[in-house]
């Protein structure tokens, strides 16, 4: 069973990878914890199928536990769902020497991280993540945060957890928008600086969902060992750690101007990694070829390319909340090439004529 650790001196932890993961959470956490108690945040889709599982390893480990179940999507992602939550930690008595377990996908990940980071100014955490796109990107890295209604994920902090357990049976329960969610991210890491993990894609593509399924220890073990690397060198986000966010500019922003109902967060990742190459290939930023190898994996993988009906002007507004603006200067990743980028800094009116067909 591979184990990868994200070495940040004190804080480092281990990120387990392995099949049945979710059935040993509690000898895992017994190593990790020690004695404690634990309270379980989870959404409505999880629940039914992995808490009990969990609660059972949990209990023959010896911990006391209590479980809230929220709602599934974005939404749940609001200040007010995280107040829900701190009544939950109080109403559970949980304390300093006590730790938090988010079970799901990204939303319940972010929310449950934010809230052990603050309860009582933190308290210990840990992930067990359900889906392909936290199993591979946002469970790792320790980036916890909350949406509000000006933008995506403008209230939040950066709180590691303790471990990680990703357990790849989960992935078999994903319905296909859940499974092309985690898809666009497993492509960015192919395309920011793994293209190994491009080439292995674009070989599987043509055999579905099975077919990747088939590789799915390697790409989880890949975009990992990945996203450690980089937190190790950038934990705070003020350089390397930017490069994660390789079509998340246009993608926050078509999130946004959809009120979060539309594209899920890893389809609009997919759609603006292909928008922004086309684009910086047309200005002869990114080698030429980039745009149409990485359009046929996506429409092979059957992601979505092309920006949706929404106004150019909403879209460069929405961009000049993302995080990652500074003054008036949007911080934006551009590919040099297919498994290598770059940050490149420019204003709105880069985005001025982004490609709609």
């Amino acid at each position: 069973m591979p184990t990868i650790t994200v070495a940040l001196g004190e804080r480092s932890y281990p990120v387990h990878i392995g099949h049945g993961l979710m059935g040993q959470a509690g000898e895992y956490l017994r190593r990790a914890l020690g004695e404690c108690s634990l309270a379980i945040i989870t959404d409505d889709h999880v629940a039914p199928l992995y808490l009990q599982t969990v609660e059972q390893s949990l209990a023959a480990a010896g911990y006391r536990t209590a479980s809230i179940v929220l709602p599934h999507g974005e939404q749940t992602k609001c200040l007010d769902k995280l107040s829900e939550v701190y009544s939950f930690l109080c109403d559970s008595r949980i304390t300093r020497r006590d730790a938090v377990i988010a079970l799901g996908g990204g939303v319940i990940g972010d929310l449950a991280g934010l809230a052990a980071a603050t309860y009582l100014r933190g308290v210990r955490f840990v992930q067990i993540p359900t889906t392909l796109l936290a199993q591979v990107d946002s469970s790792v890295g320790g980036k916890v945060a909350v949406d509000l209604p000006q933008g995506k994920n403008l209230v939040g902090a950066f709180w590691q957890p303790s471990l990680v357990l990703c357990d790849p049976e989960t992935l078999n329960t994903l319905t296909p928008e859940y499974w092309r969610d985690g898809l666009g991210e497993v492509v960015k890491y192919g395309c920011i600086g793994d293209p190994e993990l491009f080439r292995l894609l674009e070989a599987a593509a043509p055999g579905g969902r099975r077919g990747v399924m088939t590789h799915i220890d390697e790409i989880l073990r890949r975009c990992i060992r990945h996203k450690a690397d980089v937190v190790e060198q950038d934990e705070h986000d003020t350089g390397l750690r930017m490069t994660l966010n390789f079509g998340h500019t246009i993608a926050h922003a078509v999130e946004k101007c959809q009120h979060y109902t539309g594209f899920r967060h890893g389809e609009a990742v997919s759609l603006g990694m292909s928008v922004i190459t086309r684009l910086s290939e047309s200005r002869r930023l990114t080698e030429a070829g980039s745009a149409a190898r990485l359009d046929a994996l996506l429409s092979a993988l059957d992601l979505p390319m092309r920006l949706p009906d929404i106004p150019e002007s909403d879209l460069v507004a929405a961009m000049g909340m993302d995080k990652k603006a500074s003054g008036k200067a949007l911080r934006i990743i551009l590919l040099d090439r297919i498994g290598q980028c770059r940050i490149h800094t420019a204003d709105a009116d880069f985005f001025r004529g982004m490609p709609r067909d």
